[in-house]
């Protein structure tokens, strides 16, 4: 065995110290006991309240809440999975750093190590971890919250470089490795940006495959594929608990096919085309990729005393300017708001132009026809025949929204291709002569794109958004407004031909040999920093952190949810009037929320408020605007149909106030003595515009067996009484002196709700579009409702299976790697 010299091990050591330091010093207010004040980590406290409570109370694991939507599985808001074992080797990746700091230095992990696996060398592969980490929207989206995502890029790069290490004929290495990142990433729990990273691997394959045809080596690329392949299922079967039960909820949610015909042009087999499309980039958008301010930047964002708005807000003698300007609308781009723009840096995008030219073979071709992509389908709406073939046509494309989120794989694509052309710039292969005219060509074009938007930025904008008639704002300040937005694109514009002319005289030094490598990498990782850094910390700085008590304790009761807590008298739903429907993740920190704020939601349930729910809401709102008596309100509150069968006791129309007490609530069950069975959905939601729940079931037809021969009994002592709930848990005592029809005001999912009269288990169907029915026989019975959801149970198995499998693959392997000497990739030398 080769003993590992300290030599060969100490750039690692030092590689991964500047990921750190750099991680530490961005993240620094953590380690002074502050955490970031994000809207969605907010949101989640409220919506996982009930699911953490309960966990806390009795040590299991609920996969059901109560807290949101009427009730929906746990699994995508806070299900703990702990045979994932792969869990402890993602701690150890991100070095026991506090979450989520640990992403950012998985960030530069991942990317050097791709680098790496491509033969760039050790030194170039830092300054290239650096151009990566440090995208602006990777730093955004933490500041959003979107924790799964940043965990989930982090792992997209080292996916990569293990398919790659396999190609190249490393099948052991390359696919435990392969084996392991897929893990993680699919582990990380964001879908969708896995989703992406696997369309680069399309790309990457197709690749192989010309490569392959070209090459002759037919055998060669079974094996990789199958050692892939293999890897692959590996992955899957480590998180089959995660992937089944999210495949599982996906079929009942809004990212499924809905059953209604209403608006067919707009539906696709996932979610919506306008939902899927909202958030679509602009195609001259797509040029922040180099001047971040194109578009304002942020949808709020802050002014200098210098600017304009300021200088016209304090002639008119406006009060408070300097808090206006500090909160303004500079954002005028098409999508309906952001926190800021995709950044990939002016540096890296010259780089990335130079590398067109010299960066030769398919690795090039997969980049470029990836990056290409990803730029296209951020478009979204803005070029709907792609975007229209994806979604009818590519495989699971519906099921994710905001297309401009593709933009994650140029974002990786960009600086990949760029220090690709690096090393072949800085490695002696090519012609200096030659090397020298590609500078000149790719300089040339980004000075020139710069000249024209400084000079002709006037003619080719207006720097007027869609969003701007929302802020009401007057003339006169509209207009100073606009000339802030002008200057500031001309100010960053300035900034990256600035940083594009420093690069491109540094490496023309380089080629005239008056300076050499060590000092061109050192000079090139300061200037990306610089302008990486500055540019992401308009974005995502300080001002982002808050005490810890503030996130861990992010709502304050109001008068109403007070009132509304001392109710013990059993289990009910509040609606708060006074927040949106699908926003209203604090009322589901202190209540049982008919509303509640969660991406994958039930398609019935939202469909429920689209067409019952929100014009019950209206209604209501327009009675409350008359300032009505108790018994107006009591008439109107009589006719909202699905507010009551879904047992709403309480609605809060002004925080500060005593909520409104529903006298008409049906309930946690009830029988009823009639059924009305329909044929298809839009039958089923017309059919309850005018019916009294109370008496009155609507069944779809598909159920029509489970009713075959019942006729509703007559039994005034009849009663149906809940008497134990849990969130996975009902219990229910029923007394009647014949058979009866059972409506239960708890939402029907039915991959894992089973049903048990007295011990044995007993059919149940859908009712009233989104409730529970059943026959419940004559006598005195114990009904049961327990979630117990094989997807879950049986998927913890075989993830506890698959883990080991790994685990001991790593070992094996891990073994024989150090018996050969440390693990290394070679690196072209000069002249080769």
């Amino acid at each position: 065995m080769k003993n590992i010299t300290f030599r060969q091990v100490y750039p690692y050591l030092i590689a991964i110290g500047i990921f750190a330091a750099l991680t530490i010093a961005y993240m620094f207010p953590v380690f002074e006991g502050k955490a970031i004040q994000a809207t969605d980590m907010v949101n989640f406290r409220g919506m996982s309240k009930e699911i953490v409570d309960y966990r806390e109370a009795t040590g299991k694991e609920p996969l059901w809440t109560n807290a949101m939507f009427g009730g929906m599985p746990a699994y995508l808001i806070s299900t703990k999975f702990p045979a994932i074992l792969v869990s402890h080797i993602d701690r150890i990746l991100q070095l026991g750093l506090p979450h989520p700091v640990g992403l950012v230095f998985l960030y530069f992990l991942g990317f050097f190590i791709l680098l790496l696996i491509l033969r760039v060398d050790k030194w170039t592969s830092i300054v290239g971890a650096l151009a990566f980490a440090l995208s602006s929207y990777f730093f955004i989206i933490l500041g959003a919250g979107h924790n799964s995502k940043a965990h989930a890029i982090g792992y997209m790069a080292p996916v990569l470089a293990g398919i790659i290490l396999t190609f190249r004929g490393k099948y052991i290495l390359g696919g435990v490795l392969t084996a392991l990142f897929l893990s993680l990433e699919i582990y990380a729990y964001h879908i969708q940006i896995t989703y992406y990273l696997m369309l680069i691997v399309v790309f990457l394959a197709l690749a192989e495959i010309v490569r392959t045809v070209r090459e002759k080596t037919y055998l060669h690329f079974v094996k990789a594929s199958s050692v892939l392949i293999m890897a692959a299922i590996l992955a899957v079967g480590v998180n089959t608990s995660r992937l089944w039960t999210a495949m599982e909820q996906s079929k009942y949610s809004i990212r499924s096919k809905s059953e209604l015909s209403f608006n067919k042009a707009d539906q696709t087999s996932g979610l919506d085309k306008s939902y899927v499309t909202a958030w679509s980039y602009g195609r001259t958008e797509t040029l922040t990729l180099l001047f971040p301010n194109l578009y304002g930047g942020s949808s709020t964002g802050s002014l200098g005393e210098n600017s304009e708005t300021y200088r016209i807000l304090t002639d008119n003698n406006i009060p408070n300017s300097q808090q206006i300007i500090r909160q303004l609308p500079l954002y005028w781009g098409d999508q309906p708001f952001t926190s800021g723009p995709v950044y990939a840096g002016a540096i890296v995008l010259f780089l990335f132009i130079t590398g067109l030219f010299i960066v030769k073979g398919p690795v090039k071709w997969w980049i470029v026809a990836a990056t290409l992509l990803s730029i296209l389908l951020a478009w979204g709406r803005h070029f709907m025949p792609l975007t229209d073939f994806f979604l009818e046509h590519v495989p699971l494309y519906n099921k994710f929204r905001a297309v401009s989120m593709t933009l994650v794989i140029a974002e990786l694509t960009i600086p990949l291709l760029a220090f690709l052309a690096l090393q072949r710039m800085i490695s002696g292969q090519m012609d200096k002569v030659r090397l020298r005219k590609i500078l000149n060509f790719s300089f040339a074009c980004l000075a020139g794109l710069s000249l024209i938007l400084l000079l002709f930025a006037g003619s080719l904008f207006s720097f007027s958004g869609p969003g701007d008639s929302q802020y009401g704002l007057p003339d006169w300040l509209m207009d100073a407004l606009r000339n802030d937005r002008q200057r500031m694109l001309r100010m960053d514009v300035l900034r990256a031909l600035v940083f594009i002319a420093l690069t491109f005289g540094l490496l023309w030094f380089f080629l005239s040999g008056k300076i050499k490598k060590p000092v061109l990498l050192m000079a090139l990782g300061l200037l990306i920093l610089v302008d990486m850094w500055t540019v992401n910390k308009r974005y995502f700085n300080s001002d982002h952190f808050v005490r810890k008590a503030a996130i861990e304790k992010p709502f304050q009761a109001t008068t109403a949810d007070l009132k509304i807590l001392e109710d013990q008298s059993g289990q009910f739903r509040v609606w708060n009037l006074t927040e949106d429907f699908d926003k209203s993740a604090r009322t589901s920190f202190f209540h049982k929320n008919i509303g509640g704020y969660h991406a994958a939601k039930l398609r019935r349930f939202q469909e429920l408020y689209d067409y019952r729910i929100a014009k019950e809401r209206e209604q209501l709102v327009e009675v409350f605007s008359a300032q009505p008596d108790f018994t107006s309100l009591n008439t109107a509150l009589n006719k909202m149909k699905a507010i009551n069968m879904l047992n709403t006791r309480y609605i809060i129309y002004n925080p500060d106030s005593e909520p409104l007490v529903n006298p008409n609530a049906l309930g946690n069950a009830w029988f009823v003595r009639q059924v009305t069975m329909v044929d298809d959905a839009d039958e089923e939601i017309q059919r309850m515009e005018d019916f009294d729940p109370a008496q009155t079931v609507i069944v779809n037809r598909t159920y029509a067996e489970r009713l075959n021969g019942f006729t509703p009994g007559s039994d005034t002592s009849a009663a149906i009484l809940l008497t134990t709930h849990k969130p996975d848990y009902l219990s229910y005592q029923s007394q009647s002196t014949t058979d009866q029809l059972a409506v239960f005001s708890e939402v029907y999912y039915p991959k894992g709700w089973n049903a048990y009269i007295n011990g044995t288990e007993y059919p149940y169907f859908r009712a009233d579009y989104v409730l529970r029915g059943m026959i419940v026989p004559a006598g005195e019975h114990t009904i049961e409702f327990m979630f117990e959801p094989r997807a879950y149970y049986l998927g913890e198995t075989i993830s506890l299976i698959g883990s080991l499998v790994l685990i001991l693959l790593l070992l094996a392997v891990g073994y024989l790697e150090i018996r050969k000497g440390m693990i290394r990739v070679d690196v072209p030398k000069k002249g080769k």
